[in-house]
């Protein structure tokens, strides 16, 4: 019994190695962001062109249909012209050979309506021709637009490509490491309070070292009761302004400043 209870206390980890492990931790994440502020906004600008691209491709497309479909109404309304002059000149054939006035009248009003229609069909092909026109417009000028947006598109991309390639082999190993940190990290509160301080804070720092008697995240003083307990290192201590975990400079590696 005694040997099985030595080697469960062995297996313990002390809030001293929990600290050394979270600060390892935050160094990674803290390289992995770096990486991440070198590509700086070009993902989301790739992201934003070809958004916009795709919205102008669906856009020039849709003006071609319309055009189509303006096209198909002007061959329709010429069509209708021609029947409508075809009859004309039947009407008016047959009102040579009418036997009254009644019929003469009648072919008379036919001929009227049809003079109308063709009055009518050249209107409406005015109209189609003057929207075609003003779409296909539309799109000659969206095409342009569109051909430097994919260039815009081709250099970020370009960009974008090289920083990855010179950073994946580096992110990579980064993120391996911060896997291994973060399976020893046993305790899952403490892990889900770094993660969480983390990720509010501006710089991403969730632990930071004793700067000169103050926090090294918001540079508020530390009362001196807490510099000791930080520097004994028994127990996880936190701001009280940031709340981020402290640690004191000799255990994150760094040479402390003479005041």
């Amino acid at each position: 019994m005694a040997t099985e209870k030595k080697t469960i206390e062995s297996k313990e980890i002390t809030v001293e190695e929990r600290l050394k492990a979270l600060y390892a931790f935050q160094t990674v994440n803290s390289e992995i962001d770096r990486i991440k502020t070198l590509r700086g906004e070009l993902p989301l600008e790739v992201q934003d062109l070809e958004d916009e691209i795709g919205g102008l491709q669906t856009r020039i497309e849709n003006y071609k249909t319309e055009v189509k479909d303006l096209d198909a109404q002007v061959v329709g309304k010429k069509a209708e012209i021609d029947n409508s002059r075809s009859l004309v000149e039947k009407y008016k054939e047959q009102q040579n050979n009418v036997r009254n006035n009644r019929e003469y009248d009648n072919l008379s009003k036919e001929i009227e309506f049809q003079s109308l229609e063709i009055e009518l069909s050249e209107k409406r092909i005015r109209e189609y021709t003057a929207v075609a026109k003003t779409k296909r417009e539309e799109v000659e000028k969206l095409e342009t637009y569109l051909q430097e947006r994919k260039a815009d598109l081709k250099q970020k991309k370009g960009e974008l490509n090289e920083i990855i390639a010179e950073t994946k082999q580096e992110e990579e190993k980064l993120r391996d490491e911060a896997k291994k940190i973060e399976e020893q990290i046993t305790d899952v509160r403490l892990l889900n309070a770094f993660k969480r301080i983390r990720k509010n804070a501006r710089n991403g720092l969730a632990v930071v070292y004793v700067q000169r008697d103050a926090c090294g995240g918001c540079f508020n003083k530390i009362p001196p009761q807490k510099q000791m307990d930080i520097r004994l290192r028994k127990k996880i201590i936190v701001c009280e302004y940031c709340g981020r975990i402290l640690v004191d400079p000799e255990l994150a590696g760094v040479v402390p400043e003479e005041k």
